[in-house]
């Protein structure tokens, strides 16, 4: 990116507004959304500049603006401040004008709300007296502010309007009765709230990072998000294909069909999951795609309306299936399907999802049940006791996504065949599962631990346990051991506390009791457990010891290699 399309500079309020800039929202970012909770922040911050010792200025965080001319900026992301400071002059404006028609310093507060509407707001055409705003809405919130805020119509019309609309109205009125209130006590109200407007205009500052055009916003987007700064890469995707349908002066039937569309995939989504779903649907049907390179790649490939609706189709055609993927509790999927789900879930490991995403499109529900399965078991032999490469294994499950949309893969077994890369043998997994620990402090980690520890009781005795009922994990070496463990030397009690073969399933209630016991003691409460596992191993030990444990840790290594196991590639 060259410092031609791309440029960052401070600047304050009254700097961005000022020398005839005007700043429009695209009529596709999303609607006003502010309400009381973000507007008292803001006044909080504002007041706390006014004070006599209080902060010289109040940094405001980013915004990202796009331009061809320096004069004319679209608002990529910042729009809801940009909108609530215009408020707050409207608001401040108002009340001076509520001064005036009660005939305090009527004179000079008309000369006051002219002065800020040309500083702050624009002009309003002598003739006609329609608005040339400095600040453009998008197409659901601008009518409203154009028509309304900027006139100061009284009263303020409030029927037959969207949400976001009604929220413009309400922030309006909350920072008038806050202006109010604030200036109510002084000599002068006017001169209060004209001060008020300034001191604002010139203590709240932003990073404004402005870029010539799309791509540029995009890698801005990437950067700032990489530094914890939230932008909105679901506005930003929705900018460029709205740009694609008008680029032609296409119908506005189109846009509006485009949008209603995209809205409702992010209604079922959520803004912030949609860039990760459009992603996992792009790499189910085409070739692979970095999360950095997605806008560049989607850009490269959506160049005409009929690409933008092709897409379009295509998305709505796979949320389904990534819905039941990502909030498997929701779905209607069978209960085996679901509850493979949610283990890949557990297990954190979503690399697999373009790859069933496409089975989903080309398979039988019952070769799509069996390749769940599948996926869980490779999942918990690379990714849980592996702990391999996870980039490896994405770009293995998309190589074979686009096996079944070439058809080289038609069936489940070829499907297995090509996922043979990403399935650690047996020999490797009994070594990796022989050594493994999970530190359970963490819940997801506890929760992986119980999983295991149930799935090897169901194997061994027969017993499927409901782990809704109570089982909690006990450790049999704790975690903060006291006298009677000296077997474990101090410093090894981490490496041998979280060992797989240290802990098993107990009842809640029993657990309650056992504590920090020494072994034999402990050995009398896990002799009346219901689980077998933990009862089988009370009455085969009589002290547990490091060498205890690694010995019964390769039992369990056996076990396991029976129950996470694919046939066909073992």
């Amino acid at each position: 990116m060259t410092a031609t399309n791309f440029n960052t500079e401070n600047r304050t309020y009254r700097q961005l507004v000022g020398n005839g800039l005007v700043y429009t929202i695209p009529r596709f970012q999303r609607d006003y959304s502010w309400g009381e909770e973000e507007w008292e922040d803001l006044w909080l911050d504002m007041l706390s500049t006014l004070k006599q010792d209080g902060e010289p200025a109040h940094y405001m965080g980013y915004l990202v603006l796009q331009t061809t001319d320096n004069r004319k900026f679209e608002v990529i992301d910042g729009q809801q401040r940009l909108t609530t400071m215009s408020l707050i002059v409207l608001a401040s404006m108002r009340v001076m004008s509520d001064y005036a028609t009660n005939h305090v310093n009527e004179a000079a507060n008309q000369q006051r709300i002219a002065q800020l509407r040309a500083t702050y707001i624009g002009y309003l055409d002598p003739v006609t007296l329609s608005s040339h705003n400095k600040l453009k809405l998008n197409r659901n919130n601008d009518p409203y502010y154009r028509n309304y805020l900027v006139p100061l119509t009284k009263p303020l019309p409030v029927r037959g309007f969207p949400v976001s609309t009604h929220q413009l109205r309400k922030g309006f009125e909350w920072f008038k009765q806050r202006l109010h209130d604030y200036t109510k006590d002084e000599p002068d109200q006017g001169v209060a709230l004209a001060q008020f407007v300034e001191s604002m205009s010139d203590r709240l500052f932003f990073t404004v990072i402005t870029v010539a055009d799309q791509l540029n916003a995009f890698k801005v987007f990437e950067t700032l998000n990489a530094r914890g700064v939230r932008l909105s890469a679901t506005d930003l995707l929705k900018n460029y294909l709205f740009s694609v349908l008008a680029q032609d002066g296409e119908l506005t039937t189109d846009m509006d069909d485009f949008e209603d569309r995209w809205v409702a995939m992010v209604d079922r989504l959520g803004s912030e999951e949609l860039p990760d779903f459009l992603r996992a649907h792009w790499n189910s049907r085409h070739n692979f795609a970095r999360h950095a390179e997605l806008f560049k790649v989607i850009r490269q490939r959506i160049n005409y309306r009929a690409d933008v609706f092709a897409l379009v189709r295509d998305m709505e055609a796979d949320i389904d299936t990534y819905l039941a993927l990502s909030q498997p509790e929701g779905s209607e999927w069978p209960d085996r399907w679901r509850q493979n789900v949610q283990h890949l879930r557990m297990f954190a490991v979503r690399q697999p999802f373009p790859m069933l995403m496409a089975a989903k499109r080309m398979f039988s529900e019952a070769e799509f049940g069996d390749l769940l399965r599948v996926v869980v078991v490779i999942a918990f032999r690379y990714n849980v006791i592996g702990g391999q490469n996870p980039a490896e294994q994405e770009r293995t499950f998309h190589a074979t996504a686009l096996a079944l949309n070439s058809g080289r893969a038609r069936v489940l077994r070829d499907v297995v065949a090509q996922l043979r890369a990403i399935y650690p043998n047996d020999d490797a997994f009994r070594t990796n599962f022989a050594d493994k620990s999970i530190k359970t402090k963490q819940s997801r980690n506890a929760q992986v631990v119980r999983y295991i520890l149930a799935m090897l009781e169901k194997q061994d005795n027969g017993l499927d346990l409901n782990l809704e009922e109570g089982y909690t994990i006990e450790h049999i070496l704790p975690q903060k051991p006291g006298p009677g463990w000296e077997s474990f030397p101090e410093n090894e009690v981490d490496l041998f506390a979280y060992r797989l073969a240290n802990m098993v399933l107990l009842e809640k209630s029993k657990n309650q009791d056992i504590g920090n016991l020494p072994f034999d003691e402990k050995r009398i409460i896990m002799k009346d457990s219901s689980v077998l596992l933990t009862r089988q191993l009370a009455e085969a030990y009589d002290t547990w010891t490091p060498e205890k444990l690694v010995a019964r840790q390769k039992k369990l290594a056996k076990v396991a290699t029976t129950v996470w196991r694919i046939d066909q590639l073992s």
